[in-house]
């Protein structure tokens, strides 16, 4: 087994973290917060005081911040002048394609091997090792990367060069939103119409509306699987991570003269329902201001 270094243990990292330390690997981790590093911890982590540390002696070091600023800073002015070359390095932060491309220019510059392996799933996923991975990065890099990521989802895909990974997954969760807007306007006419939910559930589940946003992820309480609907729109995906993506697709968009339409249209209306206040509500709440009720109420 190997010796990861692994820096950023929030809602995401976290999970993953201990998912490495089932699979039977040495995890050195390192994270701003205390409350991240004591769970670390308890599952199993040796915990280090700084992200340097976290690459002395390292196999391969894992990486999950919060932006590209992070991502460049940390890479920077620490792990290149730590780890030794020849580690291999993963980003799993989900950041702007720019920024990526030109950390794994200056990686192969160095000497180092790295991919970029945003993830998708959210923190329920991360924590029962079941993400999907879309990995971006030359194919020898991939191969080292493909069975430790292996250890903490259900499918690790390579999307192509670097920064391919970073352009799957926002076009990814470009698609995510706008369909759950979508999904969330019918819903709600549904109602206003005398629809019963479940009926059209049931309807709509198998008929050409059908949708991962409506048969895995229902927004309404009390229809389909359980989901953060069901739990008053708690945990899951944040509305403020879902504008995250959204931006960065449409400065990627810009930067290529993409026409994204319904993406730019997604990305007012969840800037609008965080701006309410709702940032840390699951993305599926936005339902309630799209019905034109007030985004705390947890339920049409």
């Amino acid at each position: 087994m190997a010796r990861i270094g692994f820096i950023g243990l929030g809602n995401m990292g976290g999970g993953m973290a201990l998912n490495l330390v089932k699979a039977g690997h040495e995890v050195i981790a390192f994270d701003l917060a205390d409350s991240a590093l004591a769970r670390a911890r308890d599952g199993g982590c040796t915990i280090v005081a700084a992200a340097g540390e976290a690459c002395l002696g390292a196999d391969a070091v894992i990486t999950m911040l919060p932006a590209g600023t992070h991502v460049a800073a940390v890479y920077g002015d620490q792990l290149f002048a730590a780890a030794t070359p020849g580690t291999l390095l993963v980003d799993c932060s989900t950041i702007d394609v720019a920024t990526a491309r030109a950390v794994a220019a200056t990686a192969s510059d160095r000497g180092f091997a790295m991919v970029d392996a945003p993830v998708s799933g959210g923190i329920a996923a991360a924590q029962a090792g079941t993400l999907t991975f879309m990995v971006g990065g030359p194919d020898a890099a991939f191969a080292r990367a493909a069975p430790i990521l292996a250890q903490m989802g259900k499918a690790v895909i390579h999307a192509g060069a670097a920064g391919d990974g970073q352009a799957a997954k926002i076009c990814n969760n470009m698609i995510l939103g706008s369909q759950m807007i979508a999904t969330c306007e019918a819903l709600a006419l549904a109602l206003r119409l005398g629809l019963d939910p479940q009926k059209f559930y049931d309807i709509a589940s198998q008929a050409s509306g059908q949708s991962w946003s409506l048969t895995s992820y229902c927004p309404l309480p009390g229809v389909g699987p359980q989901s953060p609907a069901d739990r008053g729109y708690e945990g899951g995906f944040a509305a403020g991570l879902m504008l995250k993506d959204l931006k960065l697709a449409m400065v990627a968009a810009q930067g290529v003269d993409a026409a994204v339409p319904m993406g730019a249209a997604a990305a007012a209306l969840y800037q609008a329902f965080v701006n309410a206040g709702a940032g840390a509500r699951d993305f599926s709440a936005i339902i309630a201001m799209l019905d034109g009720r007030q985004p705390g109420r947890t339920a049409l």
